[in-house]
């Protein structure tokens, strides 16, 4: 699995293993422990997910050595702020059955964040966090909230595909060293996009089906990816991108894609209250 280098020293696997809406029911243990058999040794997930649990479960039944292994989630709305986001990470570890995660983000740019990042960053000194990040930053967002941290984080993880390739946001982290993480790298199955012809002509011309042209893209493109699926050939397919290269007249052709078409609009007036009133996770 090919790694890079975050802006604190820690290493990531490029691809991770997503969990959005997976249900805590079996089935994201199942697709978690299927996904570390064939190779994955990143997984994403978070409080709001519902599935912590079986993320946690999957990981230490898996045999793998935990230093091997790549856990991420993150802090809900619901506990931001000092003193509540210390209960959120305890509450995130207790669930995992972990002493530690990797990486650890904000979840949404919503509220006291900046009470929140303190945590977090005691947190990583005290050993139970490696690495702290932010998701669903704009370039908007980022200069009223993280110009008021004290330290910068290492990743924003956000929606990105070849539909929406977020150029403002990654061109102005790029300079500070910020990763930027895919969720939802292949548009969350949007049929506008995985029947594009464009991408049709080129997986035909690879062997290779849309959704690893898509992935290989975006990591060409140097970001970080984290496809989901519950289908053991989509799971082992997803990470079988790493042998092939696109030409430059190939990436371009997927850049000019791009429509800015995101699924929702993090600076939309009133997302906040609609998260938290739909996710309240109390304690």
């Amino acid at each position: 699995m090919k790694t890079i280098t975050l802006n604190d020293g820690v290493t990531i696997p490029v691809i991770g293993f997503g969990t959005f809406r997976i249900p805590a029911d079996g089935s994201t243990y199942r697709a978690v422990r299927e996904a570390i058999d064939l190779g994955y040794r990143h997984v994403d997930t978070a409080l709001m997910y519902g599935n912590e649990a079986e993320v946690g479960r999957a990981v230490r039944d898996s045999g793998i050595p935990r230093a091997e292994l790549f856990v991420t989630s993150k802090l809900w709305i619901s506990h931001y702020g000092y003193e509540r986001a210390k209960v959120g990470l305890e509450r995130s570890l207790r669930t995992l059955g972990l002493d530690y995660v990797d990486l650890y983000l904000l979840h949404q740019p919503y509220g006291d964040l900046v009470g929140a990042w303190r945590a977090l960053e005691e947190g990583k000194a005290a050993g139970r966090i490696r690495s702290i990040g932010v998701s669903n930053m704009t370039v908007n967002l980022w200069n009223r909230y993280v110009s008021a941290f004290d330290t910068i984080p290492s990743v924003d993880q956000i929606e990105c595909h070849p539909l929406a390739q977020q150029r403002a946001i990654r061109d102005f982290l790029a300079p500070k060293g910020v990763k930027v993480e895919c969720w939802g790298p292949l548009a969350q199955g949007r049929t506008e996009l995985l029947t594009d012809p464009t991408i049709g002509a080129i997986a035909e011309a690879h062997g290779r089906d849309v959704g690893q042209i898509i992935l290989h893209f975006e990591l060409q493109e140097g970001l970080i990816v984290l496809p989901k699926s519950v289908r053991a050939e989509r799971i082992r397919s997803n990470l079988e991108v790493f042998d092939f290269d696109l030409t430059e007249e190939e990436m371009a052709a997927i850049r000019a894609l791009d429509k800015n078409a995101v699924m929702r609009d993090p600076e939309t007036p009133g997302v906040g209250e609609m998260l938290l009133a739909k996710y309240p996770l109390d304690d």
